[in-house]
C-alpha cells in the first residue's frame, strides 16, 4: 500500500473528498499545521470580498485523515484534485510522510500553502472572524466551511481552541 496514492486531508477534503476512497485512516504529519491562512477569492469568497480557508502552513504537526485512492483511479482523482485545489496556484502539491493510525507510514499527496502567494495571509483572530463571517463564493459561505471542518475534527477527537474561537467570533 506504500506505492499507492494516498491523499492527506486536513479541512474540506476530510468531509468532502470528492471521490470514494478505498480506505480512510486517521493520520498525522509533522512539520506543518492546519491554519486559516488562505484568502479565498473563488470558492468561499470573491476578489472584492475574500473569504478565508485552510492551508497547511510551516511548523508543528497536523492530525487529519488519509484517503487511499482506488487502484485505477489515481489519474482521474489527481486531475480532479488539481482542478479543485489549484485554480489560483495558492497551494503547492507535495508528497509528505504521513503516519497512519496503525503506525505505518505512507507518502500522501497534500496541499501546502505557498507563503509567497498573494492569497497567503496571517490574520488576527478578529480579522479572520470577519473574513469567515462575510466570505461567500461559488461553493458557499466561509462560515459553513469552517463549521463543517470543526464538526469533522470534533468527530475525530481533534481539538483546536483557536479555530473554535474564530467561529464563535464570526457567529
Amino acid at each position: 500500500m506504500k506505492d499507492r496514492l494516498w491523499v492527506f486531508a486536513y479541512a474540506s477534503l476530510m468531509w468532502f473528498p470528492g471521490f470514494q476512497p478505498e480506505k480512510t485512516s486517521a493520520a498525522w504529519i509533522n512539520r506543518y499545521h492546519r491554519a486559516l491562512c488562505i484568502l479565498s477569492i473563488r470558492y468561499r469568497g470573491t476578489e472584492s470580498n475574500p473569504g478565508l480557508v485552510m492551508g497547511l502552513d510551516l511548523g508543528g504537526s497536523c492530525r487529519g485523515l488519509a484517503h487511499l485512492v482506488k487502484k485505477g483511479e489515481e489519474g482521474s482523482v489527481s486531475a480532479m484534485l488539481h482542478e479543485r485545489e489549484m485554480p489560483t496556484g495558492v497551494y503547492e502539491p507535495r508528497l509528505l510522510k504521513t503516519r497512519l493510525l496503525d503506525g505505518s507510514q505512507v507518502m500522501a499527496l497534500a496541499f501546502v500553502a505557498k507563503r509567497d502567494h498573494v492569497q497567503y495571509c496571517r490574520l488576527t483572530e478578529t480579522e479572520a472572524a470577519f473574513r469567515i463571517r462575510h466570505g461567500q463564493g461559488e461553493k458557499g459561505r466561509a462560515f459553513d466551511y469552517l463549521e463543517s471542518t470543526l464538526t469533522c475534527m470534533d468527530e475525530l477527537d481533534i481539538h483546536d481552541a483557536k479555530l473554535k474561537r474564530i467561529l464563535r467570533l464570526a457567529a
